[in-house]
């Protein structure tokens, strides 16, 4: 039974992990009073970065590669919604419109129209000496990729610099009463172009680590509403670096359910686990 916990909490921990990358870059973006609806398209347009980068620079360059990606993405909205001042959802959804269905078609010009399966090099789990001998929670928390690392990392930083910073004040300041910051000097356009590349940069690495750290390719169309999931989970954790670390747990959890049954060898249809997240998200 122990490692039957232990296989449920690695589950949980590796499908949360891009989950709260994505949603923590949200959270900044969302105390600038914006909302990225294009982060959906962010994340795919990451994992097509990491995978073109791991051909050519590695496993570990590959994040790099993504979270530029990602940035381009997030600077095409910012253009959009902060310079044209365009509506945030119309440009949002036009641009996971467009991430979807450009990184599908450079995926076939790339690597085929076949769809051959690519075999790229992949991030390995980092072991811990000492911890990830922890019984139960060692090897989940403690043998995880990289990203894994940094996600555990963000959520400190990302709190203390949100409330304990001059600049993390203006962030919110921002977001909640512009014509204040105004008053008190905060350009909010410079704010929300910082807050927006923030996040499309960890958007990303998100995608980066879907494509790297657990899937080792890519598919059309793999973010699979991880985006839109993740903007629910900001929701969830009221707008908290540690609550999103939480919420993103809850939804690892529901995904990992499907693991967990299929180890204990009832028969449940799979289809109902894969649907869980939708459907917490929907309740967020």
């Amino acid at each position: 039974m122990t490692d039957v916990a232990g296989q449920f909490l690695d589950a949980t921990i590796r499908t949360a992990t891009p989950l709260a990358i994505a949603a923590l870059g949200e959270t900044m973006v969302e105390r600038a009073g914006m909302i990225n609806i294009g982060l959906e398209g962010t994340i795919i347009a990451g994992a097509f970065g990491a995978v073109v980068g791991a051909s050519v620079v590695g496993a570990t360059g590959a994040f790099m590669v993504g979270a530029v990606a990602g940035l381009a993405s997030a600077a095409l909205l910012g253009v959009l919604t902060i310079t044209l001042d365009s509506d945030q959802i119309v440009a949002g959804t036009a641009l996971t419109l467009l991430a979807l269905g450009l990184t599908g078609l450079l995926y076939r010009a790339t690597f085929g129209t076949t769809g051959v399966a690519l075999s790229i090099p992949t991030a390995r789990p980092l072991v811990i000496p000492v911890l990830s001998r922890i019984p139960v929670v060692g090897h989940a928390f403690f043998a995880q990729p990289l990203t894994t690392y940094f996600a555990y990392m963000l959520v400190p930083v990302l709190g203390r610099w949100l409330w304990h910073t001059h600049a993390g004040l203006s962030l919110r300041a921002v977001g909640e009463n512009p014509a204040a910051a105004v008053a008190a000097g905060i350009s909010p356009n410079r704010v929300r172009w910082f807050a927006l590349l923030f996040g499309g940069a960890l958007g990303g690495v998100s995608g980066g680590c879907l494509a790297i750290a657990q899937v080792g390719t890519f598919a059309e169309g793999m973010s699979a509403g991880r985006g839109f999931i993740a903007i629910a989970i900001v929701a969830l954790g009221r707008w908290s670096p540690l609550g999103v670390a939480i919420a993103s747990l809850l939804f690892g959890a529901a995904s990992a359910l499907q693991f967990l049954f299929q180890s204990l060898g009832l028969r449940v249809p799979y289809q109902l686990f894969l649907a869980l997240p939708y459907v917490l998200t929907l309740a967020a």
